[in-house]
């Protein structure tokens, strides 16, 4: 019905992609610039599932809940599993 029944929050570690890759930049007689660059992001391969608890839960007046059903809450979540240098701009993998 779009009514707020609690909300919850929490601290959560979470892996992320990030680190260095190698780019590189080419005299070109092709390119307008006179240059042709090579430009490479980490970014992840590979994402996993993950299930998070969330402690802190409030009810929409912002009391905290305390019954065992609604104090807590789990979400899934993906996060990266696996990192890889990717061509910038590529998002068609």
């Amino acid at each position: 019905m779009g009514r707020l029944i609690r909300s919850c929050s929490g601290e959560v570690s979470v892996n992320k992609c990030e680190g260095m890759c190698s780019s590189q930049v080419q005299p070109s007689v092709s390119t307008a610039t006179g240059f042709l660059k090579e430009c490479f992001c980490c970014r992840e391969n590979f994402l996993r599932e993950r299930l998070v608890t969330l402690t802190h839960c409030y009810d929409p007046d912002g009391l905290r809940l305390e019954d065992e059903d609604r104090a807590i809450m789990e979400v899934r979540l993906r996060e990266p599993d696996d990192c890889k240098c990717y061509k910038c701009g590529d998002f068609s993998r």
